[in-house]
């Protein structure tokens, strides 16, 4: 076959990918969130007729003889840059800005380590904030992934929520019932409780009652000695169910409390705090703060489907930062367990304990990679209520779409061309 037919060959080729491009842009003209995607082509092999020279005092140069064999798909970009918005829910959230929210499985919290940034990317990105409660008390996206970021674990005695910089998917806080001296309003413990967990002294319903309490998330440590690695894990709070009283060796038994409900859920949107009030004791408590993912090159994330994106090779670091530079402003407790202002590292107020034989020294901390810290997000915000529209211009895919087709059509007259002087060629045989 001539070199014709075959650069017309690429050239079907490549503006079939075109095709199927711009097919995925207009398919997804009303998704939410959609990036839309461009085709570069490049000419492709060029074969060498006659080289070139620069000539002499007494000839001239000569340009090179070449000729190309077509083109092909050289990259297929993804344009991350956002559009409208269109109204939803209450609890939807969309992104002002650069900057994904950051979901996952519940157990991915499990694999995060400050001394290793690059497992942040065990999360995933996305532009979509459907956000909404499930049943079980966590924020959970529309496909069910939870919504990662910072958990509120109590109040200090100032009033002030004390934030974790544990990266953990958002929950509401627990409650339990227990009974509270109606005198004091103060709950009944220790002592003052019988093996069955009534109080020793008084009347229920005249000097005690039974009244919901919220109970935060814990602190778990995990792992100690001088071989193996030391970690602490947030988790929901628990109360004891079972237990052999005779036999003081017996591992107790534990079981999660029920989840609090919560009511009249508002997203700051210079923050990225989440609030609400509880529906049993009436109280407005701060649920946590949103985590923002930062990548080094937006463009560069790779799609895996469902509106969802992975910091692979091409997007650079995953930085994990807060809105309105809430990092340097919450307070949080350290590896003491005493209260600080402000979160330096993602998991970092435990910093001593990511190391090979933590219990040696309590004093040697670890110097956590500047990944790690969590920084501001900069100028974005969040818009609540709202969704982010696709970034998808219809009038640009048609033309596109007309383009290509033409594109094609020449390709394919030049095979029929070419295939009617072959035709010729060998007609001259009869």
């Amino acid at each position: 076959m001539t070199g014709s037919m075959y650069a017309s060959i690429g050239g079907l080729k490549a503006h079939m990918q075109k095709l199927s491009v711009i097919g995925n842009n207009v398919a997804n003209v009303n998704t939410q969130g959609y990036k839309t995607q461009r085709t570069v082509f490049r000419d492709t092999v060029y074969s060498t007729y006659r080289s070139g020279s620069d000539g002499t005092q007494v000839v001239g140069g000569k340009n090179p003889s070449q000729l190309g064999y077509g083109s092909s798909v050289a990259s297929i970009d993804l344009d991350m840059s956002s559009a409208t918005y269109n109204p939803g829910n209450p609890t939807d959230v969309a992104i002002v800005g650069d900057g994904f929210f950051l979901v996952g499985d519940k157990d991915v919290a499990d694999v995060i380590d400050p001394t290793n940034p690059d497992s942040f990317k065990s999360l995933n990105l996305t532009r979509v904030g459907d956000l909404r409660q499930d049943a079980n008390g966590y924020f959970v996206d529309g496909t069910g992934k939870c919504v990662y970021g910072f958990l509120c674990v109590g109040v200090s005695e100032s009033g002030e929520p004390i934030i974790s910089d544990q990266l953990v998917p958002l929950r509401a806080p627990r409650m339990q019932e227990v009974p509270v001296d109606i005198k004091t309003g103060q709950e009944i413990t220790g002592a003052g409780l019988d093996a069955d967990g009534i109080p020793n002294t008084g009347t229920e319903g005249v000097d005690w009652e039974y009244r919901k309490v919220i109970r935060w998330p814990q602190y778990q440590q995990e792992g100690e000695g001088d071989t193996g690695t030391t970690n602490i894990k947030l988790q929901d709070a628990q109360k004891q169910v079972g237990g052999d009283d005779q036999d003081p060796d017996a591992p107790a038994q534990y079981e999660p409390l029920p989840p609090a409900t919560i009511d009249g859920i508002t997203i700051n949107e210079k923050t990225g705090c989440i609030s609400g009030t509880t529906k049993d004791t009436k109280e407005r408590v701060i649920i946590g703060y949103l985590a923002i993912g930062s990548v080094t090159n937006p463009n560069g994330v790779t799609h895996i489907g469902s509106s969802y994106y992975t910091a692979g090779p091409g997007a650079g670091d995953l930085n994990i930062t807060m809105m309105g530079g809430m990092g340097k402003e919450v307070t949080t407790v350290n590896a003491q367990g005493n209260e600080v202002k402000g979160m330096k590292y993602v998991n970092g107020s435990i910093e001593g304990l990511y190391r090979e034989g933590a219990q040696d020294d309590p004093n040697d901390q670890v110097d956590l990679p500047e990944e790690s810290l969590i920084n501001s997000s900069g100028k974005t915000e969040l818009m609540t209520g709202f969704l982010e529209a696709p970034n998808v211009d219809l009038a640009t895919e048609i033309s596109e779409l007309i383009t290509t087709q033409r594109g094609y059509q020449a390709n394919t007259r030049i095979i029929t061309v070419t295939d009617s002087m072959l035709e010729e060629l060998v007609n001259m045989k009869r």
